[in-house]
Order: C-alpha cells, then sequence, then structure tokens
C-alpha cells in the first residue's frame, strides 16, 4: 500500500510538473492564473475526501495514524467552540498562562468550529482552498523576484507537491501556517520593492509577521529577522536608503513590543534549551518501544549539513511509522529538488547576487538551521514553512543548469541512492530487524 502511494506521488509530480510547465507557458498570466488556482483547488478537494474516507476505513475516525496532535488541536477546538457559543472564552486564557505558540490555531479552529457545527470536513476543505490561494502568492512573489517562466514553474511545483497536498487532509496546523508565512513573504516581498510606502502596503507585512508568533514563535522570530536582515542588506537596486531607514523603524518597533511581551521568553526558552530538547527527544526515540536505538547519536552537526534535503523517504517496513511511510515519495521528490535548491544557491552567490534575493534567501536557511538544532530536524510537518520557498529555489535551479552543469545531477542521484539506502538500514538495524 504505502509503495503504491510513494510510485503514484513520485510519476504524478515529475510527469505533471514537466508537462504542465510546457503547456501552460503558453497561457496568458489571468489564464494561467485561473488554471492553477482551479486545479490546485480541485487535487485538494480530492484528496481530502479521499483520506477522510482512507483515515476513516483504516483508524476508524477520520484523522491520520497515532494522531496525537491532530486529536489535540480538534478537542481543544471543540472546547474553544464551546466557551464561545456559551459566550465565556476566560477558562482558556486562564488554560494559556501567558503562552503563545499554538493558540492561534486553536482560535480559529475554535470560531470555524462555531460557526459549522464542529465539523471536521469542512474545516479540511477550508484547507483545500488555503492550499490553492498559496500556490497563486507564490506564483506572485517567484515572478516579482525571478520572472514569469520561473514563477509558473514554481506556482506549478506548489500546485503538485505532495508534501503540501497531504496535510490539506490532517487536521494540525501546517495549511494554515504555510499560508500565513507566504502571505507575509509576498507581501514583505512587495513592501521592500515598492516605490510608494504607507500605512497600507506596511501594515498587512506587520501584521501576518505577527500572526506568525501565535503558531510557531521561533516561525514568528525568523520572519522578522529575514525582513530585517532584507532591510540592512538588500542593494539600492531594491530598496533605497531613505525607505530603509524608515521601515527598520517600524520592524525594530515590532520586534521591542514582542520583546516585552511573553513571546520573547517562549524564544528565549526555546534557543536555551535547543541542545538539550535535541538530545532528549533522541534519547527518548531510541528507548520508546519500537524506537531506533541508534536515534541518540543523530544530532545538530549530521543534520545542518543536509537539513535542505532531508527528511529522507521510509521506503522500509517499520512499525508505528504509517503516516511517514505515505506520504514517502513526497520525500524523494524533495531529496531531488534539493539539489536545484543549492545549486540555485551556488550560483547566486558565485555570481554575487544574493543581495536582491535576501529576503527569500534569508528566511529558508534561517528557519533550516533553526530546525537543524531543533528536537524536529528530521520531521517533515516541520519543514513545511520554507517548502514553497524551496520549490521556487529548485524551479531557479533547474533554470540555471546546462548541458556542462547537468553532470553534478547525476553524480547527485547517486548520492541520493546511497543515502537512502543507508537511512533505510540505519531504521531497521536500530530496531534489531537488520
Amino acid at each position: 500500500m504505502w509503495w503504491f502511494f510513494g510510485i503514484l506521488e513520485v510519476v504524478s509530480f515529475f510527469y505533471f510538473a514537466n508537462k504542465l510547465t510546457r503547456k501552460w507557458s503558453t497561457y496568458s498570466e489571468k489564464k494561467f492564473n485561473r488554471k492553477l488556482f482551479q486545479t490546485a483547488l480541485i487535487l485538494r478537494i480530492v484528496w481530502v475526501l479521499v483520506s477522510y474516507l482512507f483515515y476513516s476505513t483504516m483508524t476508524g475516525q477520520p484523522f491520520e495514524f497515532d494522531a496525537g496532535d491532530a486529536m489535540g488541536y480538534h478537542k481543544e477546538g471543540v472546547w474553544f467552540a464551546d466557551m464561545i457559543l456559551n459566550g465565556n472564552i476566560q477558562p482558556y486564557f486562564n488554560y494559556l498562562q501567558g503562552r503563545f505558540s499554538d493558540m492561534g490555531y486553536t482560535f480559529y479552529l475554535g470560531f470555524q468550529y462555531a460557526l459549522t457545527d464542529k465539523s471536521i470536513l469542512i474545516e479540511r476543505l477550508l484547507k483545500a482552498l488555503y492550499g490553492a490561494f498559496t500556490c497563486v502568492l507564490i506564483y506572485k512573489l517567484a515572478k516579482r523576484n525571478f520572472g514569469e517562466s520561473i514563477a509558473r514553474m514554481a506556482a506549478i511545483f506548489c500546485m503538485i507537491m505532495p508534501n503540501l497536498i497531504l496535510y490539506t487532509g490532517i487536521h494540525t496546523k501546517e495549511v494554515e501556517m504555510v499560508l500565513l508565512t507566504v502571505a507575509f513573504m509576498e507581501r514583505a516581498d512587495f513592501l521592500l520593492r515598492s516605490k510608494k510606502l504607507n500605512f497600507v502596503t506596511l501594515a498587512p507585512t506587520l501584521l501576518l509577521a505577527s500572526s506568525l508568533f501565535f503558531f510557531r514563535t521561533v516561525l514568528g522570530a525568523t520572519a522578522l529577522f529575514a525582513l530585517f536582515t532584507a532591510l540592512m542588506f538588500s542593494t539600492e537596486h531594491v530598496l533605497n536608503m531613505g525607505k530603509r531607514m524608515i521601515l527598520a523603524v517600524w520592524v525594530l518597533g515590532t520586534v521591542a513590543y514582542f520583546a516585552g511581551s511573553g513571546v520573547a521568553n517562549e524564544i528565549e526558552a526555546t534557543w536555551k534549551a535547543r541542545d538539550i530538547n535535541q538530545a532528549t527527544s533522541m534519547t527518548m526515540r531510541a528507548t520508546e518501544v519500537n524506537g531506533n536505538k541508534y536515534a541518540k547519536k543523530l544530532g545538530g552537526a549530521i543534520f545542518a549539513p543536509i537539513i535542505l534535503v532531508i527528511p529522507f523517504p521510509t521506503i522500509i517496513e517499520t512499525p508505528k511509522q504509517e503516516n511517514q511511510k505515505i506520504i514517502n515519495g513526497g520525500n524523494y521528490v524533495k531529496n531531488v529538488l534539493a539539489f536545484f535548491v543549492i545549486f540555485a544557491i551556488f550560483i547566486v552567490i558565485k555570481e554575487n547576487k544574493w543581495r536582491d534575493y535576501l529576503l527569500i534567501g534569508s528566511f529558508t536557511i534561517g528557519y533550516a538551521l533553526v530546525l537543524a538544532l531543533s528536537a524536529f530536524a528530521h520531521s517533515e510537518r516541520f519543514h513545511q514553512p520554507t517548502l514553497p520557498f524551496e520549490l521556487i529555489l529548485a524551479a531557479v535551479g533547474i533554470s540555471l543548469v546546462t548541458n556542462k552543469t547537468k553532470k553534478y545531477y547525476n553524480w547527485w542521484m547517486i548520492f541520493l541512492f546511497v543515502a537512502i539506502i543507508a537511512w533505510s538500514w540505519f531504521k531497521l538495524a536500530g530496531r534489531g530487524m537488520a
């Protein structure tokens, strides 16, 4: 069953990536955007319905395997919806005890449940809508930075990327979080490159950045870091000095506001505990039932150099890893495209053009490095916020490959083959199965 999912994900992605980038290249911009949104929406709606039935059949409920976080969000959403309907939400604030991370999704889910009679299916259909809109935003962002052809390629990648489609059928916060992240990046890029600076262009950027703190505090911090980095180091071609100083004041004001709140404490605690959390997580994975005894040997020193490549696909039978197995093909697609991501970064730095694309680059690399030092470096879920931007960079890399440099791609495929075999052995041997 898992091989079927994997083959379908890999073959579908590369077949349609090739076919649609050629076919849709002749469309007008208006027609392209319409086809992009419609196709992305249909694909996600189909998966929402299929996954609803699939999970209901396999697990007895419309939630994924071992749905700990998803069930937690669902129950909190139901609880908060009841508070809204009863006209008293104060117990939820007492429950939070000043915490910010995750409260945004529970708030959203609670209000949505209150309006839809706590419908799980409507929530998933809304995720399909958000995912389709994310593809359109990626097109706009990529076009402004890299031109029409690369933007269309990147948008099509987002439209058919299995990892982005999968989460529309799962009751976690990734789809909403990715939409907010992409919306922030698109508005921030528009703000930096726009000739006009006013409240209408500035407010959405800072509001979207602020919203990320209520989904994952380190994500909001990375977003503001990326914006500030772009403000400070972008070329005059992108941002003139007068506008640079005005925006810097606003961004520093936003940072100061969060620095004086509980958000700063959460970020500081997360950063101070990064090594302990990673070591603890790997030790737990090594000692739990069906765990991998070698997991405790993994850490940031191993994950950091390959953070843009991982996670590798799970293509062997290991206990209680159904969620990893169902997306094995999507992870393989990401592994393949990572070559073009790294190639694009290398060429942009080599040609000294990195300052023109600092917003996308600093966010993608910054969040990836934070992830490499966390307890979730090889968890596919936590790679979601950077995935759309990696797909943009992959499209850039593909456009830069020549007959002279394509040989490196062949070497990359050999590396992947060896790495996946080694990863499979590691997973089996660590459980005494090899």
